[in-house]
């Protein structure tokens, strides 16, 4: 399934999408069942988890530094290097497209939306969503617009 507005699983092959799918289900199954604390350590390593974005920077800043000094030290031709990746994180800017793309993803690294949609769902499983549909405090008679929150705020000042 393809998230809407998530550009890089556009870019990413059928089957690659519904391996990493059926292995953030399968995982989120297992956690089905566990309780809060082991749920709490799964969050804390999706937090630390590297997504396509934060792989893709790194590439391209090691990438461009080496044919930099490629080409100030060993021949003017290597910086064509930096230009290349200049040129590939524009097109992964613009279109979620990058050359290693293919690469990254078959080695399953996640966009940022695929893991932030596992960390819900455990929290989902773990309760924290729960009591969201209880008022908080007293319902106003009317739905107070934007405005009138912003002017409010600015009025009790």
């Amino acid at each position: 399934m393809v998230l809407k507005g998530d550009r890089v699983r556009t870019h990413t092959a059928a089957a690659v999408l519904r391996r990493i799918d059926d292995e953030t289900y399968a995982r989120l199954q297992r956690y089905a069942e566990a309780d809060a604390e082991t749920i709490a350590y799964r969050l804390d390593r999706l937090e630390r988890e590297w997504d396509t974005d934060r792989v893709i920077e790194l590439e391209a800043a090691a990438t461009g530094l080496v044919g930099l000094a490629l080409g100030v030290l060993v021949r003017p031709a290597f910086l064509a290097l930096p230009a290349f990746v200049g040129g590939s994180l524009l097109a992964y800017a613009l279109t979620g497209w990058h050359p290693l793309l293919p690469v990254l993803r078959r080695l399953r690294v996640r966009t940022p939306r695929e893991i932030a949609r596992e960390r819900y769902a455990l929290k989902a499983l773990r309760g924290d969503f729960a009591n969201l549909d209880e008022p908080t405090g007293p319902r106003p008679s009317r739905p107070e617009s934007a405005t009138e929150r912003i002017i409010g705020s600015e009025m009790r000042r």
